[in-house]
């Protein structure tokens, strides 16, 4: 504990020593943080506003918008933040609530995606009995089932390092806490607890996304035999889920399945799980989608609707 305490707070070196990158990247940053906020909001509020929200599939879009927000705001403001100071400096006990809530969000979105892959494995290979397995309790049970997830997810990162011995130096080589970087801090061998991690985030990872792809590719084998319309609609709505599931995936498994080692490529890889992804998620699933494109309208461009939700 004596040791632990040596260290109070962490220095983070962040993207950038260069000024004028410094400034470049925040400009940037603000732009996709204010892009994350209006895309995914537009989502939420299209979503719960319409009748989409009693459809599976948009009832999880609600929920993964939702998330991307929660998740992106646990290291966007920090950064952009950051980019505008000489020093890049966080307490130890805010350290380790970004790193609990960083994971914790990122491992809801996870179980999320999954729950989105298995809606539409029902919709597509199981039609007849989609209604009753996908019904209201059954959505619910797996947006729980989520939560708890990035809970576990999460609360084992977090204890494994409030445990870490800090006695110097507190130089955290990335823009926000995350768990290598910690360890390559820790005074104390780190070896079996990489090995944990390794576990818990990489191997957790990749295990997921192959499942993911395997359901998809099942999917896809299925719908061979269905209408032409019928196909293009089934092949439209997956390949938004597989363009989503690789651009999430594929980072977090080049991060994390490896030993305890940072590189310099983490960071690229890292802003693209934490900002890109939730910036480009709601392109991806509102292009491609006649149904949220409708929605989309007849919320935010019905004089009629505004004017009754400001009634009540």
């Amino acid at each position: 504990m004596e040791d632990r305490n040596n260290v109070t707070e962490f220095i983070l070196l962040g993207l950038s020593t260069d000024k004028k990158v410094r400034i470049l990247c925040f400009v940037f940053f603000l732009f996709c943080y204010l892009a994350i906020w209006l895309g995914n909001l537009i989502i939420v509020v299209s979503i719960s506003c319409s009748q989409l929200i009693t459809q599976p599939m948009y009832f999880f879009l609600n929920c993964l918008a939702l998330s991307d927000l929660f998740y992106t705001s646990t290291v966007t403001p920090k950064l952009m933040t950051d980019l505008l100071l000489e020093k890049k400096v966080i307490s130890y006990e805010n350290c380790m609530t970004q790193l609990f809530t960083t994971h914790f969000f990122g491992g809801i979105e996870v179980f999320i995606l999954t729950g989105m892959a298995y809606d539409r494995y029902v919709a597509i290979c199981k039609p007849l009995h989609y209604a009753i397995i996908m019904n209201r309790q059954r959505r619910h049970s797996i947006l729980i089932a989520s939560g708890t997830g990035g809970l576990l997810h999460s609360l084992g990162l977090f204890l494994l390092a409030i445990v870490l011995p800090f006695c110097g130096p507190n130089e955290i080589d990335h823009y926000f806490c995350d768990v290598y970087p910690l360890l390559k801090l820790a005074c104390t061998d780190t070896h079996k607890i990489g090995l944990f991690v390794i576990a818990n985030s990489g191997l957790m990872g990749l295990v997921i996304f192959v499942v993911l792809m395997a359901s998809y590719i099942l999917i896809l084998y299925n719908v061979r035999t269905y209408s032409a319309e019928s196909r293009h609609k089934a092949l439209s709505t997956c390949s938004s889920h597989i363009t989503v599931v690789i651009l999430f995936f594929i980072p977090v498994i080049f991060v994390y399945i490896r030993p305890a080692t940072t590189l310099p490529e983490d960071k690229v890889f890292t802003l693209f799980y934490t900002i890109i992804v939730p910036m480009l998620n709601p392109l991806i699933y509102t292009l491609r989608s006649m149904e949220m494109k409708n929605s989309i309208r007849r919320v935010w461009c019905n004089k009629r609707f505004w004017e009754e939700r400001l009634m009540i």
